[in-house]
């Protein structure tokens, strides 16, 4: 049984929300439906991790990681969300000297569990006393069991989460699987269940991510909303400052990483990251970052945003937080 409930044994309110959106006699929860694994999610090969969990390795970052110092389980983790904004995060926090962060996704909660903490703490770079070790997978958010394995790990560690209209993360997501897989069915026909009828099929991980209320039910049975904070991906884009300075304070950390941090790349469309203390050229995310979304139906847009409405109201809710999606909808 799970260390605490926010909901007792009930089936969680996105639970039933979603039973609702579903055909009829069709019942998809929190605990039920295996998640696709999208094997396009993460750039980390086997190789790259058991390279980086070897003894003796410097923990597969590209960050200048000291000889010395020792390697520690994280104290906090990027765990979600895909296609959210958390590699420009990741990048971002590293440029703080107190951080510590593993460059490849370990993914170590959902498919290397099985491995071990010692390997996990292999995988990790070395810190000094007062650093903060992290990683990144943004598949634990949607995840059934990670927040139990990551609460039996240390109860106390900080998670983060960057979120993003759930209806423009779907497209992207898309547009990243279409990029490796040219021949897949149109974003409109795999949205649907039935089209006619405008069932939209929650079960095609595409749009199940951005159930965000749904996964969240699972982690707040074992994590208290103060050890949660969430990241608005728009905001990341057009104040990625403001919102590193959120990141900065949640991780008890002083906010070093600042406005000077950044620059706003006019072909890219966001925000790259530069070190003011030295004259080596800005890093920019990777070209598989900012690809152009193909055109997709209005209707089925109109579609896919009836439908998450009610989900992205309940997100707000149960966070404190107001993401204004449907207002940038709005004004479109």
């Amino acid at each position: 049984a799970p260390p605490r409930a926010s909901n007792g044994s009930r089936e969680g309110a996105a639970g039933t929300w979603l039973r609702t959106q579903l055909a009829p006699g069709e019942v998809i929860t929190a605990q039920s439906g295996a998640f696709e694994r999208d094997p396009q999610e993460s750039s980390t090969t086997d190789e790259e991790l058991s390279r980086a969990g070897s003894p003796g390795s410097r923990g597969g970052s590209t960050s200048t990681t000291p000889g010395y110092g020792e390697k520690r389980l994280p104290q906090a983790l990027i765990i979600g969300v895909k296609k959210g904004g958390t590699r420009a995060l990741l990048e971002a926090i590293r440029a703080h000297p107190d951080v510590r962060a593993v460059g490849t996704e370990p993914h170590f909660f959902d498919r290397n569990y099985e491995k071990g903490l010692e390997w996990y703490r292999n995988v990790m770079p070395k810190t000094l006393d007062g650093q903060i070790t992290m990683e990144k997978t943004p598949s634990y958010f949607v995840t059934n069991e990670a927040p139990r394995r990551i609460h039996s790990m240390a109860k106390d560690t900080k998670l983060i989460v960057v979120v993003r209209n759930p209806v423009t993360r779907a497209i992207s997501d898309y547009t990243q699987t279409l990029s490796k897989k040219p021949e897949i069915p149109t974003f409109e026909v795999l949205a649907f269940k039935n089209r006619t009828l405008g069932l939209i099929d929650a079960s095609w991980s595409a749009i199940r991510i951005g159930i965000y209320a749904l996964h969240l039910e699972n982690w707040l049975q074992y994590f208290p909303l103060s050890q949660i904070l969430f990241v608005s991906g728009e905001r990341l884009i057009t104040d990625p400052a403001g919102e590193m300075a959120k990141v900065q304070d949640f991780l008890g950390l002083k906010r070093i990483v600042t406005e000077k941090h950044f620059y706003f790349n006019k072909t890219k469309g966001f925000p790259c990251l530069k070190k003011p203390e030295d004259s080596s050229a800005p890093r920019c995310l990777g070209k598989s970052k900012g690809r152009t979304h193909p055109k997709i139906d209005p209707d089925v847009i109109h579609r896919l945003r009836k439908f998450y409405k009610p989900f992205n109201v309940m997100f707000y809710q149960m966070t404190g937080q107001d993401f204004q999606w449907e207002q940038e909808e709005s004004d479109k």
